[in-house]
């Protein structure tokens, strides 16, 4: 394995973060860089007896903007971004680099990821695409769960069995070369939660390289089966809109806002949840309409 850097980004996350970096620390050529986005919580306080690089942001600029920190305050060939709530071992980020290291096509690859009693936990994507998002708005991907035009999650438990290349990756652990990140500026900042990992897969892909799945690496992930909170809704919405504008021609960048909105209001009007999830899917709602300001990211 090659020189690694581990990038985690915190915003408080203090509960989490020694869990999550004290397997890494002592590795033979891994460094772990902690980034903290100005938590209340204090969070390096943590790790302050931990031998990992600290990086104190001056304020939460979001995810992507905690990465392009941490990656670039290292050196190392390749950059496993990992979430604080998600455990790795040196003998899975082995398996990674191993990837990266015998097939140069490949920019990136993501381990098989597990909830913490040791159930899989969906972390492939087919990349949005109109009939997905509006299949979605109307639940029909609930319908039929496994049907690969219905949902962009990848469900199916055999495809977690072996090696293959989705179109995108969950980014709560994923190895990339330090050089697509060089040549790509890092992830961009303009998604500030949610929907960074599937721009950055996308222009991974867009280099004329591939993204990787090794089902023998295994990540275990506590956050990520719970849906966003209330609060998070619209940013998820101005995120989701982000990428169709970034990827999209305009006529069909207009129709997935139509279907992001639809979704929205659907789920407002008969989703599960109190008044404040339902506020939460009315304020998706005018992001994805452009009647918000969120919407203008």
């Amino acid at each position: 394995m090659g020189p690694t850097d581990i990038v985690v980004v915190s915003y408080n996350s203090r509960d989490q973060l020694r869990a999550c970096v004290e397997p890494l620390v002592g590795i033979e050529g891994v460094e772990v860089i902690v980034v903290d986005n100005a938590s209340p919580d204090r969070s390096l306080e943590a790790v302050a007896e931990v031998q990992v690089t600290r990086v104190q942001n001056p304020r939460n600029g979001g995810f992507a903007y905690g990465v392009n920190a941490g990656w670039r305050a290292g050196q190392g060939r390749d950059v496993l971004l990992l979430n604080p709530d998600a455990t790795i071992d040196g003998t899975a980020l082995g398996r990674l680099a191993e990837v990266l290291e015998r097939d140069p096509g490949v920019g990136a690859v993501a381990p098989r990821i597990v909830n913490e009693d040791g159930s899989l936990q969906p972390s492939l994507r087919r990349f949005p695409r109109l009939r997905s998002t509006f299949s979605q708005a109307l639940f029909v991907h609930r319908l039929a769960p496994r049907a690969s035009w219905a949902d962009e999650v990848i469900r199916d438990p055999r495809a977690y069995t072996s090696y293959w290349e989705p179109e995108w990756v969950s980014g709560a652990c994923v190895l990339v070369r330090r050089e697509v990140l060089e040549r790509l500026d890092g992830l961009d900042e303009g998604f500030f939660l949610y929907g960074e990992d599937k721009d950055l897969c996308r222009r991974i892909r867009d280099l004329g390289l591939r993204v990787a799945f090794e089902p023998a690496a295994l990540c275990a992930h506590a956050g990520g089966a719970s849906a966003p909170r209330a609060a998070l809704l619209p940013v998820l919405a101005a995120s989701r809109v982000r990428y169709a504008r970034k990827h999209y021609r305009h006529p069909a960048a207009l129709l997935e806002r139509a279907g992001i909105a639809l979704g929205a209001l659907v789920h407002a009007a008969v989703g599960r949840g109190g008044p404040a999830v339902r506020a939460g899917h009315l304020a998706a709602a005018r992001v994805a309409l452009g009647l918000s300001a969120r919407g203008a990211r």
